[in-house]
């Protein structure tokens, strides 16, 4: 369960927000009245920014993953530029 805290108190119970976030889930800290920051578990934090398949299945579940797609590089020169 997630609690809010003041800035002042959050500050001065600090070792406590932090382990309730490890063990009670993310803490809401509060400036001015307003929710300004969220204190959670690296658990918590590392589910929220890891994707959820990596790169090689994405590439094998994406729609042009049937495509036959040509990598060939233009050995063409650039075009002349006038500057």
């Amino acid at each position: 369960m997630k609690s809010v805290w003041q800035l002042q108190e959050a500050k001065n119970k600090f070792s406590k927000v932090v382990e309730k976030a490890r063990h009670d889930g993310p803490q809401i800290v509060t400036k001015n009245g307003k929710e300004s920051v969220v204190i959670l578990s690296i658990e918590e934090y590392q589910k929220i920014v890891k994707p959820k398949i990596n790169l090689l299945e994405f590439m094998h579940n994406s729609p042009l993953a049937e495509e036959s797609l040509d990598f060939e590089r233009d050995k063409s020169f650039s075009r002349e530029i006038e500057l």
